[in-house]
């Protein structure tokens, strides 16, 4: 008799979880298009294009700013706010990440962005579902991630005066590894918040946040996959 009880509460969480995670990929997919149809309109205007990488490197600052202060904010608020406010967010942040990214359609050929995106779009998929049916604690593999993230950040910082194209490439490609990690710790880990989320509103509001979490892990994951294999114009 336990053990059927512990099924239907098994059961009941599964649902659950399931409910919460449909909402976060929903979200994310969201956007994703709302990143992409922006970049794609920005790189089709010349006027656009001038504005954001004609005037030096100061509005791309701003912009890059602006998401951070974004995602922190977003990040440590979110149990304030009403879930409206987290995902107009979320969509703010989305445009201002597609204005960044238009340079890309400038820099690399369609084919290798579209190779870059469906690539992306399958290390993303499988490790999510990794994320979702293993049994293993991923909690190791995300603190040992996030450390390498880190290390990351330092060596690219490093490599903007050093300028080596074999050290960028090592970069991009410790990047993947990274990412492709990252994906599967967050995706057990919002299974998880699932069942402490309670009412619709909090379930909404995280929701969007988790949302943000697995697009950031994607679109690192592509631009790090852009770098390594795209080709140039």
């Amino acid at each position: 008799m336990q053990e059927y009880g512990n099924r239907r509460i098994s059961s009941a969480n599964d649902i659950v979880a399931q409910g919460f995670m449909t909402k976060v990929y929903m979200w994310m997919a969201l956007g994703l298009a709302a990143t992409a149809a922006t970049a794609y309109y920005v790189s089709t205007s010349a006027q656009l294009i001038y504005m954001l990488f004609g005037r030096g490197m100061m509005p791309i600052i701003v912009l890059s700013l602006a998401e951070l202060g974004i995602v922190f904010f977003l990040s440590a608020k979110v149990a304030a706010m009403n879930p409206t406010t987290a995902s107009a967010l979320f969509f703010v942040f989305a445009i201002l990440n597609g204005l960044t990214l238009s340079s890309i359609f400038l820099v690399y050929t369609s084919e290798s962005i579209s190779s870059a995106f469906f690539s992306a779009a399958g290390m993303f998929g499988a490790m999510s579902v990794y994320g979702t049916v293993t049994k293993r604690d991923l909690t190791g593999l995300g603190g040992f991630c996030r450390m390498g993230l880190i290390g990351i950040v330092i060596a690219s910082l490093i490599n903007i005066f050093v300028a080596s194209e074999k050290t960028s490439l090592v970069i991009a490609i410790m990047g993947v590894f990274v990412f492709i990690g990252l994906t599967a710790f967050d995706t057990q880990k919002l299974r998880r918040l699932s069942a402490s989320v309670g009412d619709d509103d909090t379930a909404a509001k995280y929701s969007v946040l988790g949302a943000l979490t697995l697009y950031l892990d994607f679109i690192n994951m592509f631009l790090f996959l852009l770098r390594i294999f795209g080709r140039r114009r």
